[in-house]
This record gives structure tokens, C-alpha cells and sequence, in this order.
């Protein structure tokens, strides 16, 4: 007498395309299945699970998402073995040397004792958000314990944490580089997708700034007439250029008959390359601007300054070709600009801004002046209105009471004019009923 099939769930028979499913000796759950993979191959895979029924959940979620066109993740490294390549073979293509020393910094500095021992595969919004979480309220010099290389123990070794914890806008950065470094795996189709953009930490305030006012703006060009570096100082107040662009000037980029400057480059100091010329910012950033006439005057003094330093220096004179040049005819560091800049303001006793503050006060006066938004941001080399609408949306005192006035003055009622007080002979004025 033949017996029935054995129909008990370890036995039971699943179509064709379905997988397989099967207890283990040490008495876990395995299923195994194809599903479609990078290159558009096909591979089996194998889940685990301590019922049959987590198994096949798990093999039925992988097979659902291979049906509609998402291949399994083939990165089974970890987060700081795939950054690492990233920086190496990947981001040193295609960004500038100096984002990249930036980047490789964050990664060794941030993700990789946070998150690099995880799986890149297996890496969850909530790993990445746990992680940000921690950033916040992390001390850096307890973290990286820098308190234990000081002569004088100032933080946690003294004995009282200095919570020196990291701004809102480096966290911003961070979370950015995140969200943009695992995209070259989602699109070699490594992992199906990129989970750091799922994660919502908020916007940051821009960094406050206090530009110049018009009375301090003119206080300053009074105090660097005759300074050497005078017309440096004038083109940035007056034509919002930055300071790489400005000290990346070449005399052949100027056309001093024309009145218009070139800007096709920026002078950076580099790890590899020392101080080196680069392309601009952005493509917006390469633009020809107008210089103003008081401009031209500084210039045309400024080069026959450098005919007789040249002269001077001899055979010691270091051809650059740039406009700004140290007295040996060499381009300057940023940092030496920054060094003269700061003793100018202080011989002025002017308040202490930064350099790049003398372009947002070029463009805050022209803000209330009521120039349009749009022709600000031509005159800055903005990619985007919006980058201008963001780092300009600081209003002045001024231009508020003048905002609140306008709009008073448009609801003011037209029927009210100025007239006697009544003096009952006649009967009080009424409104038109408004429809």
C-alpha cells in the first residue's frame, strides 16, 4: 500500500523560479534563490532565517525587487574600504585637488571611526542617522583626543570637558559628502540605493556676516590709498571678485583701453602642486566684468609701480605675469593677502572682518541701492539665483523701515485727506462702500 506524500512544510514543493527552502543541521532555515544582478546577469543568493517563514519572507523580498529591475548589491565591503576607493580611483578624476583634501579629511576624520566598519550593503538610514546623532553631541577633544598632546590639559583631563562640538554647518557638510560619495555605487549598480539621502537633518543658517556699510566702505578706500596693494583692495570692493581670482590675475587678462577684466582663473595653494594656478569656481565663475574708473587709474599706477620694481630686482625679478605680485615679481600667498588685509583695518580702526566680507559688502550696497537680485548675481559669478537669494536675504534696518513705509503707505485709506476739525455745520464725511 503506497503511502501519501509527505506534505509537511519542510517538504513542501515550490514552483519553478520560486527557490528553494530547507532546514539546515544546525537548525536554522535557508532559502536560496536566482535573482538578477549588475552587468545584467543573474546570480543565486542564500538568506537565513530561525523559521521557514522568515526565510521565505526574506528570499521573497530579494526575488520581488529583482522582478521589478533592482539587481542585488554586489558591495560586501565595508564603508571605509569603499570610501577609500572612492577617493582613489574615482573622486580624484573629477574634483578639484583642494574639495578633494577636504573630502579626505571628513573621511578619515568623521566617517570612518563612525561608520566604517559596517557594510556598505547592509548600511541603513538609521546607522547613518544614529551616527549624525552622535556628531552632535560628540567633544572632539575627548574624541580624537587631542587634550592628551597639550603642554596644558584643557579639557577632559583637566578634569571639565570643553565641549567643543561641531557647527551645524559642518554637520550640513558632512551629511552632503555622505549623500554624495555612495551615488557612483548606486549607478554601477553596487547597491540599490543610496540611504544617506533618506536621512532629513534639516538646513543649517548661513554663516552670519556683518559687511561694510557705506560709511565704513569709504573709510577703507581712504585708508589703503597709497598702499602698494592698493588697487587689489579696490577691485574687491568694487568689483566683488574673490581673493583667489584677484591674485590669479594675469596682465593679459586685463584690457585697461577697454575697461573690462577676463576672470579665468584662481591662484590656490594645493598639497601637490604648492601654490598653482586652477580654473574657477564654477563655469559662472569664468565671466568678463567692467571695472570701474577709478579702478583703471590704480591699475595703470600699479604697473608702472612693477616696471620699476623689475628694474630694481634685476636679474632676481621672477617673471609670474601676474598683476599682483610680491616686490621679486612672485605671486602672493593668500595668506600673506589676509596678513595685510588685517593690519589695514587696524591702522583704520576699522572692526575686524574677513577678506571675503569686503565682496558681500559690495553686494549688500548694491542691495540698497535697489539693484535687481539677477544682475547681482551675474556680477558675483553665482551658478545659481538661488545661491544669491540664500547668502543675501539679510535685510538692513533701512531697508526694512523703508519696506514697512511702502506698505503703509499703499493701504493708506484715499479718501483721507488733510481738513479742518469739524466744527458741526456739516455732517461727517462717508466712505464709499467697497464691493
Amino acid at each position: 500500500m503506497t503511502t501519501p506524500r509527505d506534505s509537511s512544510p519542510s517538504r513542501r514543493v515550490r514552483a519553478n523560479g520560486d527557490g528553494t527552502v530547507y532546514q539546515r543541521k544546525d537548525s536554522r532555515w535557508e532559502a536560496a534563490g536566482y535573482v538578477l544582478a549588475p552587468g545584467n546577469t543573474r546570480r543565486r543568493v542564500r538568506v537565513y532565517g530561525t523559521t521557514r517563514k522568515e526565510a521565505l519572507a526574506k528570499l521573497t523580498e530579494k526575488i520581488a525587487a529583482s522582478n521589478r529591475g533592482l539587481p542585488i548589491p554586489s558591495a560586501q565591503g565595508s564603508v571605509a574600504a569603499y570610501l577609500t576607493y572612492w577617493l582613489e580611483a574615482v573622486a580624484v578624476h573629477h574634483l578639484r585637488e583642494t574639495t578633494h583634501t577636504r573630502y579626505t579629511a571628513v573621511v578619515h576624520q568623521h566617517l570612518i571611526p563612525g561608520l566604517g566598519s559596517k557594510k556598505l550593503s547592509k548600511l541603513t538610514a538609521k546607522d547613518v542617522r544614529t551616527w549624525l546623532n552622535e556628531l552632535r553631541t560628540v567633544c572632539w577633544c575627548c574624541a580624537r583626543g587631542i587634550d592628551t598632546n597639550r603642554d596644558q590639559p584643557q579639557c577632559y583631563a583637566a578634569g571639565k570637558c570643553c565641549h567643543k562640538r561641531l557647527s551645524p554647518l559642518t554637520l550640513a557638510y558632512v551629511h552632503s559628502f555622505l549623500k554624495s560619495a555612495p551615488e557612483h555605487a548606486v549607478r554601477e549598480e553596487e547597491i540599490p540605493r543610496n540611504v544617506a539621502r533618506n536621512v532629513r537633518t534639516g538646513t543649517p543658517r548661513p554663516r552670519r556676516f556683518e559687511p561694510l556699510t557705506a560709511d565704513e566702505a569709504r573709510h577703507f578706500l581712504t585708508a589703503v590709498s597709497g598702499h602698494r596693494l592698493q588697487p587689489l583692495f579696490e577691485l574687491a570692493l568694487r568689483t566683488w571678485l574673490r581673493k583667489g581670482e584677484l591674485l590669479g590675475l594675469r596682465w593679459e587678462d586685463l584690457d585697461l583701453a577697454g575697461g573690462t577684466a577676463s576672470i579665468r582663473r584662481t591662484l590656490q595653494r594645493t598639497n601637490s602642486s604648492g601654490l598653482t594656478a586652477l580654473p574657477t569656481k564654477t563655469q559662472s565663475s569664468e565671466r568678463r566684468i567692467a571695472l570701474p574708473t577709478e579702478c583703471l587709474h590704480s591699475l595703470e599706477q600699479h604697473r608702472e609701480r612693477q616696471v620699476r620694481e623689475r628694474e630694481a630686482a634685476g636679474t632676481g625679478w621672477k617673471a609670474s605675469g601676474y598683476v599682483f605680485t610680491r616686490p621679486d615679481g612672485s605671486p602672493i600667498e593668500g595668506a600673506t593677502l589676509t596678513r595685510h588685509f588685517n593690519t589695514l583695518l587696524h591702522r583704520a580702526t576699522l572692526r575686524r572682518i574677513r577678506f571675503h566680507d569686503l565682496r558681500h559688502s559690495a553686494a549688500t550696497l548694491l542691495l540698497e541701492q535697489g539693484v535687481e537680485l539677477i544682475v547681482i548675481k551675474k556680477l558675483l559669478g553665482h551658478a545659481h539665483i538661488g545661491v544669491t537669494a540664500t547668502v543675501y536675504a539679510h535685510v538692513r534696518l533701512r531697508l526694512q523701515r523703508d519696506a514697512i513705509d511702502l506698505l503703509g503707505h499703499a493701504l493708506r485709506n484715499p479718501t483721507e485727506t488733510t481738513r479742518k476739525p469739524d466744527d458741526g455745520d456739516e455732517p461727517p464725511l462717508v466712505g464709499a462702500t467697497v464691493r
